[in-house]
């Protein structure tokens, strides 16, 4: 099959899924209205651990770590007071941190480089869609290039243009959800704080920012991203001018030298489609969900989309993906869709009171919060990105019901390793890690000791399995015994098998049983 795959928009979404096709042997072209890369502005910079192996999986995850800022602590204040604070986890040796602070043009550049490298992507900016259509063999994107109109045939479409997605507005696909009537000022600055460590800081209330809240977010090269909760009526052009911001950034960072980078006002929204795939077309990132950043669940959620929408693409052309295999998109990230929202609307409420009875419940909280524990574990200044969990999936196997009841589904639980999960990362004796070994298409794990031709004699050889032996004594996945795991392309658990054969869960997993279970 030689038709590409579409991708409109080359942000950090429509990149990766280039990327991601192309690991699996997948063309591309990718149109974008821009002429070029923006370089201004941090935009999004919080990269999670999970997301970094997806970024790595195309070549560019310890990039992206070597540009940014780790960050393994976090606090809040009230006011004067200091009333809770956070420590990651330090990853073991050749594992990716909890989270990376890399700004999202630095990003770009990263996978642009390796997007022009890759021959089978075709990058076009300067090209913008105005029409689109499809038919049962494919898909038909109008556009606008430097030269003219022409027509550009594909074989699927990912939609990866942004909260303003023309492609979603010319398939008529509504935008649900709601605006949020506070504004944020958003500024980069250089300058040299005298913090022990790079760390997240939020404040609520501070007397610099009275009755709102602001965030401190350290980047590269002593740049500092601050968030100000504003008013409604706030005009950022007038403060630039009148030599007001520079007396609001004083107010933060006191007498120090600094360079004002970027300012730039936002005013966030929780929005989504309804639905995720409308025939060969899958919309991914911001062109099929936005939401409040605080949490980082904006890009990270966008390139968990991309990377599920492209080995799905790619199967199907490739002729062992199942009819059920692309339905499955809008069914496993749906779902994710509708946890970000939930879990960002649930802080926009405790940051942004709607009425007096919210605002009643935020004051008492951070009152009694400078003596009480408990109430500190109440304040909600955005709940740290996670991948989210497949457990419903028509392509998992799923676990027992009881199991299923007790999964822990809470923003920052620990997710045991069931089917559906993505599958928990762990060193190998020979320094390599677990998520080395994952391919493009789907691993079978099994504990030491079992015969391999019992893994691979019932399986279909057009799956290219990799069998992946696991150390005797590791711990994080809990293989019965003489059972197999089975991993998908994306990394998820496909199911958790006792002993017998994985042909029926890779089935299912590729999508060629209609039927739920």
């Amino acid at each position: 099959m030689t038709e590409p795959v579409l991708v409109v928009g080359a942000g950090p979404v429509g990149m990766t899924g280039a990327l991601v096709l192309a690991r699996h042997g997948v063309p591309s072209v990718v149109v974008d209205a821009l002429p070029g890369r923006l370089l201004e502005g941090s935009r999004a910079i919080c990269v999670q651990r999970d997301v970094l192996d997806v970024l790595e999986r195309v070549g560019a995850g310890h990039d992206v770590v070597g540009l940014g800022v780790t960050w393994y602590s976090g606090r809040i204040f009230y006011r004067g007071h200091e009333v809770f604070s956070m420590e990651l986890p330090v990853p073991a040796p050749g594992h990716f941190p909890p989270f990376v602070n890399t700004p999202q043009n630095s990003i770009e550049h990263v996978l642009e480089r390796l997007v022009l490298a890759e021959p089978l992507i075709d990058l076009r900016y300067s090209t913008r869609a105005v029409a689109i259509s499809q038919d049962d063999d494919g898909v038909t994107l109008a556009v606008e290039g430097p030269d003219g109109g022409y027509d550009l045939r594909g074989t699927h479409c990912i939609a990866a243009d942004g909260n303003r997605s023309t492609i979603r507005k010319l398939l008529g696909i509504p935008f649900e959800g709601h605006s949020f009537g506070d504004k944020f000022l958003i500024t980069d600055i250089r300058a040299e704080f005298d913090f022990p460590v790079p760390e997240r800081r939020f404040y609520f209330d501070p007397e610099w920012n009275p009755g709102r809240q602001a965030l401190l977010h350290p980047q590269p090269d002593s740049v500092w991203r601050i968030d100000w909760q504003v008013p409604d009526e706030y005009d950022l052009a007038a403060e630039q001018g009148n030599g007001d911001l520079d007396k609001r950034i004083r107010t933060v960072i006191g007498d120090i030298d600094y360079e004002l980078v970027w300012a730039s006002l936002y005013r966030f929204h929780q929005r989504r489609v309804p639905r995720m795939r409308l025939g060969r077309v899958l919309l991914a990132g911001d062109s099929a969900h936005i939401m409040s950043p605080f949490g980082a669940r904006g890009m990270n959620s966008g390139l968990a989309d991309v990377e599920n929408a492209a080995w799905k693409i790619a199967a199907t052309r490739r002729g062992w993906g199942g009819p059920a295999l692309l339905d499955s998109y809008d069914l496993e990230r749906g779902p994710a869709t509708e946890e970000n929202l939930r879990v960002t609307s649930t802080t926009m409420r405790f940051l942004c009171p709607a009425d007096e009875d919210e605002w009643t419940r935020r004051r008492d909280i951070l009152e009694r919060s400078i003596t009480d524990p408990a109430a500190r574990a109440q304040i909600d200044s955005g709940k740290l990105s996670e991948p989210f969990w497949y457990l419903e999936s028509p392509l998992t196997t799923q676990a027992p019901a009881e199991e299923i009841a007790r999964f822990p589904r809470e923003a920052g639980d620990v997710r045991p390793p069931l089917p559906g999960v993505l599958c928990p990362d762990f060193p190998f004796p020979d320094g390599s890690r677990l998520r080395d070994h994952l391919g493009v298409r789907f691993t079978v794990l099994v504990a030491e000791g079992r015969e391999l031709a019992e893994v691979l004699d019932p399986a279909d050889p057009a799956y290219g399995l990799t069998v992946v032996v696991l150390p005797v004594g590791q711990t994080a996945l809990e293989i019965p015994e003489g059972g197999a795991v089975v991993v998908r392309p994306d990394g998820f658990i496909a199911a958790v098998l006792t002993g017998e054969s994985p042909q029926d869960a890779i089935r299912r997993a590729a999508g060629w049983v209609v039927e739920k279970v």
